[in-house]
């Protein structure tokens, strides 16, 4: 095995997703810690799945909405930084349609709806292991100076 960093450049689109999904997600503590799981990426795409667990319960008995949002955001995350360029947050909105409740399992899936050079348009859909839609989330990215992974 080498000890020289893959050169990032002869990446297809899709190795290159999913090596930038890789190097973010052992950077992400807050996902990991939340047993968010990516269960794919694309160029643009993301699917990203969490299981809703007792300390994730408001005082009505549902998921609070704060870990919906990171659900989400973490999907968003995922799927504007697979092009190997850095990529944050410059808004998000979301819109909650149905309650989750403890042990159901969401699903996060981000499409990439508008990319230029700097700024960039994703979708995201929360929905639960039923296919029920339990939050709609869009988000708008900022592109910045540099590369995820080192050429």
């Amino acid at each position: 095995m080498s000890t020289q960093p893959e050169q990032t450049t002869t990446l297809a689109p899709q190795q290159m997703a999913e090596a930038c999904a890789d190097a973010l997600y052992q950077r992400d503590l807050a996902t990991r810690h939340l047993g968010i799981e990516i269960n794919s990426v694309a160029p643009g795409q993301a699917v990203v799945s969490m299981t809703v667990k007792d300390f994730m319960i408001q005082g009505h008995q549902t998921c609070h909405g704060g870990y919906l949002f990171t659900l989400a955001d973490s999907a968003f995350a995922f799927a504007c930084n697979s092009y190997n360029a850095p990529t944050v947050a410059a808004g998000c909105s979301i819109e909650y349609l149905s309650p989750a409740r403890e042990g159901d399992v969401l699903t996060a899936t981000a499409t990439e709806q508008s990319r230029g050079s700097k700024l960039g348009v994703y979708d995201i859909t929360i929905r639960n292991q039923h296919g029920q839609d339990i939050a709609l989330f869009r988000g708008k990215s900022y592109q910045l100076r540099g590369e995820i992974l080192s050429a």
